[in-house]
């Protein structure tokens, strides 16, 4: 069996959990997540844990195993404690701040850019360099932050654009001089 797919899904007190064959929605106090499985996947609650079980032992099946239990996993651990993800702003004249909901941004252009929130995503902004993403969805969440660093992606002469904390940016020497 998959080492991930046969662990136990613990469901934390104050998650609701309702499945309808293969459309599982989660309700906690971040939000609500709803998500339909591969149908050869059984889902099933044994008091406050969920069991996720194959059919047979084929390639396929051992690879929707694992995969159906972390992403039911990541809808428990959403809608209870959330999910987020820090970026920093590097670069002189670099700076966000929020407009609302929404997210503006001074990355160098000749004009100002604004992210909108989408449904279920804040943002903050604890300091002009710093933007914290949040959401009770972990794939929205990431995708949203990936959307914000395409606009600077870090490039390796000069370390500036925006980048997600903890990410190292390999630099490169810039031109020799002639000898």
């Amino acid at each position: 069996m998959s080492r991930i797919g046969k662990m136990p899904i613990a469901v934390p007190a104050g998650v609701d959990v309702t499945i309808d064959g293969t459309t599982v929605t989660v309700k906690g106090p971040k939000g609500e997540l709803t998500r339909t499985f591969q149908p050869m996947m059984t889902i099933t609650r044994d008091g406050d844990e969920l069991i996720v079980t194959r059919p047979d032992d084929t390639r396929e099946a051992k690879a929707f195993h694992g995969l159906t239990r972390t992403l039911l996993h990541n809808m428990v651990e959403g809608v209870s404690a959330g999910f987020s993800k820090k970026l920093q702003l590097v670069g002189v004249g670099y700076r966000a701040a929020l407009k609302g909901k929404d997210l503006e941004m001074q990355l160098g252009y000749s004009h100002p850019v604004l992210v909108e929130a989408p449904e279920g995503i804040t943002f903050e902004v604890p300091s002009q360099t710093e933007i914290i993403v949040t959401g009770p969805s972990k794939e929205q969440v990431g995708q949203v932050a990936a959307n914000i660093r395409k606009w600077r992606k870090p490039e390796p002469y000069k370390g500036k654009g925006i980048r997600y904390e903890g990410e190292h940016v390999r630099r490169k020497a810039g031109k020799a001089g002639k000898d």
